[in-house]
């Protein structure tokens, strides 16, 4: 079940704060530029994360992402078309 529109970015950060303890967390809807196109007419968001994390420390970008999206769980499904991600460590992001 997919949650309102509106609850999405509380919902990906409070899923990513309990998995991942980022030190800096941003959470950008950018659905509105995507109106009209063909992944938008189910429902589900575009988002962009950036997230700053020690969780991420010797993990190459795609073992990164994989840690982001298992996070994220079924919302990967329900409620999330498109995710760009950043995901860096403390000393990356210094």
């Amino acid at each position: 079940m997919s949650l309102a529109r509106e609850q999405r970015p509380d919902a990906i950060r409070a899923a990513l704060q309990a998995a991942l303890q980022p030190v800096s967390l941003e959470v950008v809807d950018e659905s509105h530029k995507h109106a009209g196109h063909a992944g938008a007419r189910d429902g589900r968001g575009h988002f962009a994360v950036s997230i700053v994390s020690e969780a991420f420390a010797g993990l190459a970008p795609l073992a990164r992402h994989r840690r982001v999206y298992a996070a994220l769980g079924t919302m990967m499904e329900t409620d999330i078309h498109a995710l760009s991600i950043q995901a860096r460590t403390p000393a990356e992001a210094a």
